[in-house]
């Protein structure tokens, strides 16, 4: 983030709440090009967001109030400056219901609690979809009214050119495109007259105070309720066992008939063409993030759109013919140089820590045992100092303590090494699992930090999946 924007954000937290600013901290960036960060004084905290794009930012605000009238739970707006690039929003914490799911599936497999807090969603998504689409003003909509032909059309051939292509699926041209013709038609033949989320996955679903919220909904429009839905049960990272994901299409329904009466049969149908298009719009993006802007990270949801691909193509119960479109899906699920992607990545998971001495060293729930325990109790202590007590080793003002008051680096330069030496030979013997836990007297700085700092390398240096967990903030 640029200094002159970290400095409107941070002007407009402190005039919006009259205190002075005691904590920044810049958030991970997401599949976007919106800037987030988190702000914090003594009594407030909100999150700070930049977007040169003005008209999207007018359409989150414009939502935000529509969503907020008809309570459906969303953040709270705080301010807006003049040129409407920056905002301040509700902070609701750090997990997302992917967050959850990943952290208690390693504990628990994919079991009823985190079936019930998808349950929470769902309860939910119909009051978005029709009870809070009669408060939309839909001409904020953007860059589009609707899901209508043109956008559909966009985002099939997003797949045609930044997937299919770059992947090197060969496929007949003009056949694909008299499918893609016919395979839009028959989608738009489903009323289309709700509100649609557009990116309704969950990491765009927080979880906090036993509850379920929603943001990144700027993208939002006119649409077929089939669509969120298969945004939410197939997003690929997520993985949802298919039996789940049936058992949850079938609570939706008892949901959505609360509200308007529903053929059962035609609605899956629909839905399973809404599943196929939303796939083919995620590989897309896969294949534009990963391929030609060569971020390998989102080449890591490949294996399981080919899986959730598979699946549907066995299940197909879409009554048209669309020959070359199944022939190229059928060539996708089959590639094999799309399996050799998704075999060298991900394959092992990187379970990373930080927590407090004072409440226990963390069990190793892989079954596996081993890992490592690192001591950070030798570093000079920020949480020793007044100003620096109520603040994480996520917040800038701690960040530059470690950095520059004490010896953190020479600590994490071989802890680091230790590490790769095992990531590496760990890779290279298809093992599964490690464990990695930083520990410090209370869990709140020089653990939190050193966990940042491990996570971020391996993130940046290996084909890994990295669970990121702060024992005693994640938890209170």
């Amino acid at each position: 983030m640029e200094l002159n924007i970290r400095e409107e954000l941070i002007q407009l937290f402190e005039s919006c709440f009259n205190e002075e600013m005691t904590g920044f901290e810049l958030l991970p960036a997401s599949g976007s090009y919106r800037e987030y960060c988190r702000i914090k004084s003594k009594n407030h905290q909100a999150i700070g967001a930049f977007n040169q794009d003005i008209k999207e930012n007018k359409a989150f605000l414009e939502f935000s109030g529509s969503f907020k009238r008809s309570e459906i739970p969303v953040p709270e707006i705080y301010t807006v400056n003049k040129a409407k690039t920056c905002y301040l929003q509700e902070d609701l914490g750090n997990t997302t219901l992917f967050d959850y799911l990943s952290k208690t599936r390693q504990l628990e497999e994919f079991s009823h609690n985190i079936v019930d807090e998808y349950k929470k969603v769902l309860q939910q998504l119909p009051r978005i979809q029709i009870l809070a689409s009669k408060n939309i003003e839909y001409k904020y909509c953007y860059p589009r009214v609707a899901f209508d032909k043109q956008s559909m059309m966009w985002d099939l051939n997003y797949f045609k050119y930044y997937f299919l292509k770059l992947a090197k699926v060969p496929f007949d041209e003009q056949a694909l495109e008299d499918d893609f013709q016919k395979f839009s038609d028959f989608l738009l033949d489903a009323e289309n007259d709700f509100f649609m989320f557009r990116d309704f996955q969950s990491r765009n679903i927080m979880l906090k105070d036993k509850g379920v919220f929603f943001i990144d909904y700027q993208g939002g429009r006119k649409g077929a309720l089939q669509y969120d839905l298969a945004s939410l049960l197939y997003d690929a990272k997520a993985d949802i066992p298919q039996a789940i994901r049936n058992e949850l299409l079938e609570f939706y329904l008892n949901e959505l008939e609360n509200y308007l009466p529903t053929n059962r049969e035609e609605f899956k149908a629909y839905f399973t063409g809404y599943v196929l298009i939303r796939i083919m719009q995620a590989m897309g993006a896969y294949g534009f993030r990963g391929f030609y802007e060569k971020k390998e990270h989102f080449l890591k949801s490949i294996p399981f759109a080919l899986q959730n691909l598979t699946w549907l193509l066995k299940n197909n119960n879409i009554p048209i013919q669309l020959p070359e479109l199944f022939s190229v899906l059928e060539k996708v699920s089959q590639s094999k140089f799309l399996k050799s992607i998704g075999a060298k990545k991900g394959s092992l998971t990187v379970s990373i820590t930080s927590f407090s001495y004072k409440k226990g060293i963390p069990e190793d729930t892989s079954g596996n045992g081993g890992g490592y325990v690192f001591d950070c109790r030798a570093i000079h202590n920020p949480g020793r100092y007044e100003e620096y007590k109520h603040l994480t080793g996520r917040d800038q003002a701690v960040i530059d303590f470690l950095e520059n008051k004490s010896d953190i680096q020479s600590f994490l330069d071989p802890v680091i090494k230790l590490v790769c030496q095992s990531v590496e030979r760990y890779l290279s013997r298809g093992f599964s699992h490690l464990s990695v836990n930083l520990g410090c007297t209370g869990g709140q700085h020089r653990s939190v930090y050193s966990a940042e700092k491990v996570a971020d390398f391996l993130k940046n240096n290996y084909p890994v999946d990295v669970v990121l967990l702060h024992r005693e903030q994640d938890f209170n």
